[in-house]
């Protein structure tokens, strides 16, 4: 399945039925007057979160969302069937923002979390209802209520508790490989990674949600490289991953890189707990190893772990100080006044 983060679709709910135009016409009764029932009202366009998907790929060859009209009234005082609703199933994590993608509309945070988007038009009156005193037999009738119609953009931000980041060729894919059972493509050369990936990390009964993004260079704030644009499927993470390549010609640099990046970014990205890891520490020699980890932990100014992905040395260190960070799972921290757990939130 391929992924897909952002997609532009139509939706319109339906309008409102028209109201009838009857009259009462039945033996031995003089006079039976108005009984034109009114017009039902039109669907609604629901969005629901919905567990199960990662994905917006369906709405690529989808685009239009249009909910039934109402049904018109009918004689004998009768309403119109209202029209009906139209539910749009989105992924967890899904923000549903204006055609400018200046506001956010609609934020989809909770699986099984529904929203009435826009509401149907109101059928219109029958007439019956236009019957007073001194109209005995009005011929007008509503025609309904017209529905809301809007272009709107859909965007995913994968829920995770640990985003990984760093430059291309870090060991991202490697790392999130090796905690977990995703798959990620592997290569010697930059961007390997394309899309995100989810992987769910196990480690001391405790088990937590890791994505990997394609990985950041400089000027990616402006463009550069695949840009910045998946750096939103980190901004819930709890805790960042930052992975830095032992065996680059530049590791300090290539922290600096990155921190400026996510300052370029914003929405606190920068302000996140993160795990520094000097990666790849098999690809160099011990001397040089320690000599790295301290210049990155006076640049850093904090604890710099050792890591390789590939052999796995030092792996169990760094998942407890994310598991440390994190700390105990969602549904044991927090009870209600009934002594229900509460359901986690990413914000």
């Amino acid at each position: 399945m391929h992924f897909l983060d952002q997609a532009k679709i139509f939706v319109r709910s339906g309008s409102g039925g028209p109201g009838a135009v009857s009259f009462r016409r039945e033996k031995f009764i003089e006079y039976g007057g108005p009984d034109g029932g009114n017009g039902g009202k039109g669907g609604d366009i629901i969005f629901e979160a919905v567990p199960g998907l990662n994905t917006l790929i369906d709405f690529r060859y989808t685009q239009h969302f249009k909910a039934q009209r109402g049904h018109g009234g009918a004689g004998s005082n009768r309403t119109g069937a209202g029209g009906e609703d139209l539910v749009i199933k989105v992924p967890v994590g899904t923000q549903v923002l204006s055609e400018d993608k200046e506001s956010v509309l609609a934020d989809f945070t909770v699986p099984g979390q529904r929203e009435v988007f826009l509401r149907g038009g109101d059928g219109g009156r029958g007439n019956a209802s236009y019957k007073t005193s001194t109209n005995r037999a009005p011929r007008q009738h509503g025609t309904g209520w017209p529905g809301e119609e809007m272009w709107v953009w859909l965007r995913l931000k994968l829920l995770a508790d640990c985003g990984l980041v760093g430059l291309p060729n870090a060991g991202k894919s490697t790392f999130i490989n090796a905690v977990s059972n995703a798959k990620a493509k592997v290569g010697a050369y930059p961007f390997t990674t394309i899309r995100p990936q989810l992987g769910v990390a196990s480690h001391k009964n405790r088990e937590f949600v890791v994505a990997d993004i394609p990985g950041l260079i400089e000027g990616a704030a402006e463009g550069a490289g695949i840009g910045d644009r998946f750096l939103g499927h980190i901004e819930r993470c709890r805790v960042l991953l930052h992975l830095v390549d032992a065996s680059g010609d530049d590791p300090v640099g290539a922290y600096e890189i990155v921190q400026g990046e996510l300052e370029a970014y914003g929405a606190g990205l920068a302000d996140k707990p993160q795990v520094i890891a000097l990666n790849k520490i098999d690809a160099i020699d011990a001397k040089t190893r320690d000599k790295l980890a301290k210049k990155l932990a006076k640049k850093s100014g904090t604890e710099v772990m050792l890591l390789s992905g590939a052999s796995g040395e030092g792996l169990p260190a760094v998942l407890d100080h994310i598991i440390e960070i994190l700390g105990p799972a969602p549904e044991t921290v927090a009870a209600n006044d009934d002594g229900e757990a509460e359901p986690w939130s990413p914000i």
